[in-house]
């Protein structure tokens, strides 16, 4: 009964993403204009639905609280992205867990404002200096799909180096690392959710987890539908930590990577043409073929401890309260980055938000989440590939 159960689930499920992937090669000519005009409104429609029924937990500013089912959420997630993975990839060909496919790594120079504010120089941002870096864009997980038949998901994450001062993690000494996505929140509010979503993955039934009339999500499922589209360009897309770090003892951020350069958008092929496996790949290549690329690197300082909660990364932090503020450029310059030496140093590399300052520790549950389930997953990684774990410098030659 069970086993029928879940065949029936699987095939309104796989309904449900041919639809999606149908609707994903009309988007790029309507998704823009329905963007300016309703993502904001609603959005906030959502997030009152959201706040609505939480209950103030009185803590302080950049405070956590410990909660006594995260220790056993971490070994079920930390389980069912383990199993999934072997499910899905061979020995010596691993991928993440999540963030799976790589579009691109790229060389880049993070450069901190002359006029931060001063409660903001902290950590990276304390002085006026630039830092080299590489920048990694990728899709979802668990699979490595034709670009056009992912989730409308992507994600940018920097790898900051020659970054002087103890680090949280020993295994690198002179990096700091800042992983953003495409969502302003996450997609589930803690870890406890997270493994609730974890088990329906791994049996191919994600959506289950947003729709299970005993156990809804739909509020974070049209939330994450407001950001999660039909990607032009990671290039060109703004990106969010949706989880909370310090910035300096005592206070917290949020940040958010912002594009500030004009770059290739367009899908060939599209709508039902035959469009390229990798044209997000394809579209980076043109664009720094031609010019170099920029982001603003934005902060949000939390002023409300209740309404910028540490705990739930469901709740999107009102930017009434506390706007972002530019503290930092990130400068991509013109490159060839797609050999295959270089995307096999994407491969070894390890993104893990723990290569940090104290000054810029994560925060909450799912960041807590993160300090074993990152490193117990990129060992299995790099067990199944064969290959070690380093620390890159900059001076890599591909």
């Amino acid at each position: 009964m069970k086993e029928l159960f879940f065949k029936l689930l699987r095939f309104m499920h796989r309904v449900f993403e041919e639809l999606l992937h149908i609707e994903r090669r009309l988007e790029p000519f309507f998704r823009p204009a329905l963007n300016r005009f309703t993502r904001e409104p609603t959005a906030k429609v959502i997030q009152y639905l959201i706040n609505f029924r939480r209950k103030d937990e009185a803590l302080g500013l950049a405070e956590e609280k410990h909660f006594d089912w995260e220790e056993q959420a971490n070994d079920d997630i930390i389980k069912l992205m383990a199993e999934q993975m072997r499910g899905h990839f061979k020995p010596g060909a691993y991928e993440r867990g999540g963030n799976t496919k790589t579009h691109g790594i790229v060389r880049a120079t993070v450069t901190v404002r002359d006029d931060l504010p001063e409660h903001m120089r902290k950590g990276i941002f304390a002085e006026v200096r630039s830092y080299p870096a590489y920048v990694r864009f990728a899709g979802p997980g668990p699979d490595v799909p034709a670009d056009i038949r992912d989730i409308g998901f992507a994600s940018m994450s920097l790898k900051i180096m020659e970054v002087p001062g103890e680090k949280m993690l020993d295994d690198e000494k002179f990096t700091q690392d800042f992983p953003a996505i495409c969502t302003p929140t996450f997609v589930t509010p803690n870890t406890r959710e997270n493994a609730k979503l974890q088990y329906w993955s791994l049996h191919d039934l994600g959506m289950i987890y947003f729709f299970n009339p005993l156990d809804s999500h739909i509020l974070d499922f049209f939330m994450q539908s407001l950001w999660n589209e039909t990607i032009l360009n990671p290039l060109g897309h703004r990106y969010f930590s949706c989880v909370p770090y310090l910035l300096g003892q005592g206070q917290a951020m949020v940040y958010s990577y912002a594009p500030k350069t004009e770059v290739v958008r367009d899908i060939a092929g599209a709508p039902f043409g035959k469009i390229s496996f990798n044209y997000l790949r394809d579209n980076m290549v043109r664009t720094l073929d031609e010019h170099d690329v920029e982001f603003d690197f934005l902060l949000q300082v939390q002023t409300d401890p209740h309404r910028m909660p540490i705990e739930n990364n469901a709740v999107r932090w009102p930017e009434e309260i506390s706007p972002f503020i530019p503290a930092a450029t990130i400068h991509i310059p013109k490159q060839k980055f797609d050999s295959a030496a270089q995307f096999e140093f994407a491969k070894r590399l390890t993104i893990n938000p723990w290569h940090c300052l104290h000054d810029h520790r994560p925060l909450g549950n799912q960041s807590r989440a993160r300090l074993r389930m990152y490193k117990e997953l990129s060992a299995v990684r790099l067990k199944m590939n064969k290959t070690t774990h380093f620390e890159p410098d900059g001076s890599e030659v591909f």
